[in-house]
């Protein structure tokens, strides 16, 4: 059977968020030591590895489901474990067919380090696609990309292109307002900001102010 993990697209968002911090954490760690490889060998255990030393871990709580996010290290590689658990309730029905009332059902992925990027990326261009915590393109007053809602039609999106850099600006709405997201995006990392309307000027000046500091410095 397959393995599979159900996510809200808010809760989709602060994954991506967890992800970018274990992305970072992997990139700053170096070769792992003869010690450390001996520490992951040992007995086979869950899915017929040895023991798994933690790396960094972290866990997120949303209503009836619990996510657990480990890092881990064994003779194969470092990788991410994902587990999701839902808990059914007292008197509710079991996690598993026949199961007593009140157990968790869970389902665990594991993706190699080596893929955490790509697979960060594939899911910000899900949330960018049909929306994020904040319902962000489509939801109250946001009438979806293009549309403007109770703000009427919003300025066509745009991009750049810097040496091997893309930068991507997109306006939507929310029920909180206009809003800039700007994303950077090179072959194997994509970031993003969001910027509300009412602090656009404020930006493009600063960003004004800055280019005509540097034209006066490379002048001189």
């Amino acid at each position: 059977s397959k393995s599979r993990l159900t996510l809200s697209m808010a809760v989709a968002a602060e994954f991506r968020d967890y992800l970018g911090d274990f992305i970072e954490h992997y990139a700053q760690l170096g070769p792992s030591s003869p010690e450390q490889l001996a520490q992951a060998a040992g007995p086979p255990g869950e899915d017929g590895a040895g023991p798994r030393r933690a790396l960094k871990s972290e866990f997120l709580v949303r209503e009836n489901r619990k996510y657990y996010l480990d890092l881990k290290e064994n003779q194969r590689g470092r990788f991410l474990r994902i587990r999701q658990t839902v808990n059914r309730g007292p008197g509710g029905p079991g996690g598993f067919a026949g199961g007593p009332p009140g157990l968790q059902s869970g389902q665990t992925i594991a993706l190699p380090a080596q893929g955490l990027i790509e697979f960060r990326d594939a899911l910000a261009k899900l949330i960018d696609d049909y929306g994020g915590e904040e319902d962000e393109l489509g939801g109250p007053g946001g009438g979806g990309p293009g549309g403007g809602g109770l703000y009427g039609e919003l300025p066509e999106g745009t991009s750049i292109t810097v040496d091997s850099k893309r930068f991507f600006f997109d306006v939507g709405c929310n029920k909180y307002g206009v809003f800039l997201r700007v994303s950077e995006v090179k072959p194997s990392y994509r970031n993003a900001i969001t910027v509300p309307y009412k602090a656009w000027a404020k930006f493009g000046g600063a960003f004004c102010r800055y280019a005509e500091e540097m034209r006066d410095i490379q002048e001189r």
